[in-house]
C-alpha cells in the first residue's frame, strides 16, 4: 500500500489549500480514506474521513471549513481547506486501513501564518 500526499505549503490566515493523496496497492473504491494531522508537540488527530459511499466525518475544529472528497477513478482523496487558521498548522497525513492495519502517507506540511 502506498499513499502519496501533496499540496501542502505556506498560506496566510484566511487562505485556502487543497491536499491530494494518491493511493495504490488497495481497491480504493472500497476503502475508508482519512486525513489526520499532527501539530508541533501535539498528538496525531483525525481531521476528516470519507467512506466508500462518500459519507463524511469531520473534527469539530474544521467543520464548515474543510471538505473531504474522493475520486475513485483516480484513486485519490482530497482535502479542501478554506478559511485556514494558524492553529491548522500541522503535518497532514493520509490514512487508510487494510486488514485492520493502518497505512500512512509521508505527510505534507501546512503552515498558516497570522
Amino acid at each position: 500500500v502506498q499513499l502519496q500526499a501533496s499540496g501542502g505549503g505556506l498560506v496566510q490566515a484566511g487562505g485556502s489549500l487543497r491536499l491530494s493523496c494518491a493511493a495504490s496497492g488497495i481497491i480504493f473504491s472500497i476503502n475508508v480514506m482519512a486525513w489526520y494531522r499532527q501539530a508541533p508537540g501535539g498528538q496525531r488527530e483525525l481531521v476528516a474521513a470519507i467512506t466508500p459511499g462518500a459519507g463524511t466525518n469531520y473534527a469539530d475544529s474544521v467543520k464548515g471549513r474543510f471538505t473531504i472528497s474522493r475520486d475513485n477513478a483516480k484513486s485519490t482523496v482530497y482535502l479542501q481547506m478554506n478559511s485556514l487558521k494558524p492553529e491548522d498548522t500541522a503535518v497532514y497525513y493520509c490514512n487508510t486501513q487494510l486488514r485492520r492495519a493502518d497505512y500512512w502517507g509521508k505527510g505534507t506540511l501546512v503552515t498558516v501564518s497570522s
